[in-house]
């Protein structure tokens, strides 16, 4: 190993340095949110390591930053020293971290800064996990000097003017932690200024939860105050925000900011948020599920998943409690009664703002469903002991819904008297369901039904049975009773073929079909549909079959029972061709035709596309 070693940087790198090393942006000092945000990770790494482990370099040192602008001779360029008690790293690690690992981040702010020249890369560099990188839209020079919280590790510096190369090679640091030495560039000496520094890390790192120290008095510039534990009457939209931010690194504005204090049954102060989308970007600051945990505003657990259930999962955010001692364990947090109590209080909480947010901005609900709907079914599938909690959120669009989402309350609210049970229908889109056959006698009946179009809706139906003393029906259930209709209604179907014509066509889907059907027969139901496809009485599992069908397992399309509407104006024409011409290829085209479709209508069909050559056919013949 020599004194000192040369790498280069990788392609990726070298493009986003020469970016920031020759343009200047509107919003400069948002290199020192980016390192401090650094250091802040290497100090929560550092106190997770101490739980279990107290056998390390300095552990008695104060977990915080400083940062100190050191004064220099009128001809030499100034500097900023960025100081942390953190994990630290070895010489192998700054390589690592500083040289090579940002590469996939690089290459997607590069992507992002290809795709819109108006992006100011500042706004959003920290999405990308380069923010290291932005200090030198600042600095002439960088060093970086390191040692490890490993006793034995030595201490190493990291060299770089922005160019092609970097240097490592070792350095004199008696404790642990990681500095930054930054020779400013001369445009920039603005920055080595305690009152401007001030400033910045007021406005970008006022909520980072370790003290931020400036200048020699070690004046601490940050608030460092617990957001969750003040008032929410005294927090403002902004300090939200930030807060967020500097939590999850997540850059879009949550869907829900869920903050409230509470002292019965169990202390506890929650700051809560329901991020905007389901997955987290690639590098955002907390991958894993799971809330923070504090005790007496002391950080316990960083990802407690026993606060929340896994269908909520997606809720990030901190949950402190005064009840829980700072000594507890882990195994004892999962069974601690105050912690089953705590979790109880803030399931409840999440559960109430989210009814209250689907209440008072729908608009907003709608699209919270559209990214965690999937995550509720789920959640319904795998705890059905929970349908309780989770089916008031549940939204779906309906016949009547003018499309809207609406709720299963909304929908019984909108029940007449004499309806009993709550209707769905299976399919692939809304537009298709709104189209099918099954539709014939609810329409007419004016009686509303909801539309299942969502993948994840044939894995719960089975789960999803009754809702508040109301049978769920799938609408192709070929025992289904609906409400009588008035005998005027009733009349309007009376102009239908004679029996003996319609009992011919009868015949020819049954020879047509043959064993791909159960049973063809007369619908009672139909109005402006031909045919449908209805379920067998004795059928199992028949709403997994679109699942079949989704995961292709082998699937085959299931025998279903085909009733044919006995009035229906194409049924009429195909019975006369069948009386004066049976032999006409119209007739089991027409019939395979419609048949194809009812499957396509149902989400069943294996293969739409195999239709086109039969649908340019019968073209082909009517415009003969």
């Amino acid at each position: 190993m020599t004194a000192q070693d040369s790498y280069n940087f990788k392609t990726e790198v070298k493009q986003l340095l020469h970016i920031l090393v020759h343009s200047l942006y509107k919003d400069q000092d948002i290199f020192l949110r980016e390192l401090i945000s650094n250091a802040s990770d290497a100090m929560t790494r550092m106190h997770f390591e101490m739980l279990t482990n107290r056998d390390v370099l300095d552990p008695d040192a104060e977990l915080a930053i400083r940062i100190e602008a050191p004064e220099v001779g009128e001809d030499e360029p100034k500097r900023i020293i960025i100081k942390d008690t953190g994990i630290g790293m070895t010489k192998d690690e700054l390589v690592t971290n500083l040289g090579t690992i940002a590469q996939s981040g690089a290459r997607e702010f590069l992507a992002k800064m290809g795709e819109d020249a108006s992006v100011d890369p500042s706004d959003v560099i920290g999405q990308f996990g380069v923010g290291f990188y932005s200090v030198f839209m600042i600095a002439d020079e960088v060093r970086v000097v390191s040692r490890s919280y490993k006793k034995r590790a030595k201490a190493a510096a990291w060299i770089s003017d922005g160019s092609e190369q970097f240097r490592v090679e070792a350095a004199d640091k008696a404790d642990r932690g990681t500095e930054i030495h930054i020779t400013l560039k001369k445009d920039a000496e603005e920055f080595a200024n305690e009152w401007k520094l001030k400033q910045i890390v007021k406005k970008h790192s006022d909520f980072v939860r370790y003290p931020v120290y400036v200048g020699d008095d070690e004046e601490q510039a940050n608030r460092q105050e617990s957001l969750w534990r003040k008032s929410p009457t005294k927090v403002e939209d902004e300090e939200y925000a930030q807060f967020y931010q500097q939590m999850t690194m997540d850059f879009e504005a949550p869907a829900a900011t869920i903050h409230f204090a509470s002292d019965m049954p169990v202390n506890v102060r929650a700051l809560l948020f329901v991020p905007a989308k389901r997955e987290p970007g690639i590098l955002a600051a907390r991958k894993e599920p799971g809330l923070m945990l504090y005790s007496h505003n002391v950080l316990i657990d960083e990802y407690n998943t026993d606060l929340l259930p896994n269908w909520l999962g997606f809720v990030d955010g901190v949950v402190d409690s005064e009840d829980i001692s700072l000594n507890v364990s882990r195994e004892t947090v999962q069974s601690n009664r105050i912690m089953r109590q705590l979790s109880k209080t803030v399931k409840g909480r999440v559960l109430r703002e989210l009814k209250k947010l689907a209440k008072d901005e729908p608009e907003k609900y709608a699209g919270f469903w559209e990214e965690f709907g999937r995550a509720l079914k789920e959640g319904l599938a795998t705890d059905p002991m929970a349908k309780d909690d989770i089916l008031p959120l549940f939204r779906y669009y309906s016949s009547k819904s003018d499309g809207e989402l609406t709720s299963l309350d909304e929908y019984i609210e909108r029940m007449p008297e004499s309806q009993k049970e709550i209707y769905y229908v299976l399919g692939d889109s809304v537009k298709s369901v709104a189209n099918s056959p099954h539709l014939d006698p609810f329409k007419a009946r004016e009686l509303e039904v909801l539309y299942w179009v969502d993948a994840l809706d044939p894995f719960v139906s089975p789960m999803l049975t009754e809702y508040k003393d109301k049978k769920l029906r799938n609408v192709d259930d070929a025992g289904l009773e609906l409400p009588e209709m008035d005998e005027a209604e009733e009349a309007e179907t009376e102009d239908a073929l004679p029996e003996a014509e319609f009992n011919q066509v009868i015949g020819r889907f049954v020879t047509t079909l043959g064993e791909r059907v159960t049973e063809v027969r007369e619908s009672k139901v139909l109005k402006s549909s031909p045919i449908r496809l209805v379920s067998p009485e004795d059928e199992v599992n028949r709403d997994m079959q679109r699942v079949q069908r989704y995961l292709d397992q082998n699937y085959e399309v299931p025998k279903k029972i085909v009733e044919v509407n006995r009035s229906h104006a194409l049924i009429g024409n195909l019975a006369r061709l069948v009386a004066d011409h049976p032999d006409d290829e119209r007739i089991n085209l027409t019939i395979e035709q419609l048949y194809d479709s009812a499957l396509v209508q149902e989400g069943l069909h294996p293969n739409p596309t195999e239709m086109v050559p039969r649908i340019q056919q019968l073209l082909e013949l009517a415009t003969a």
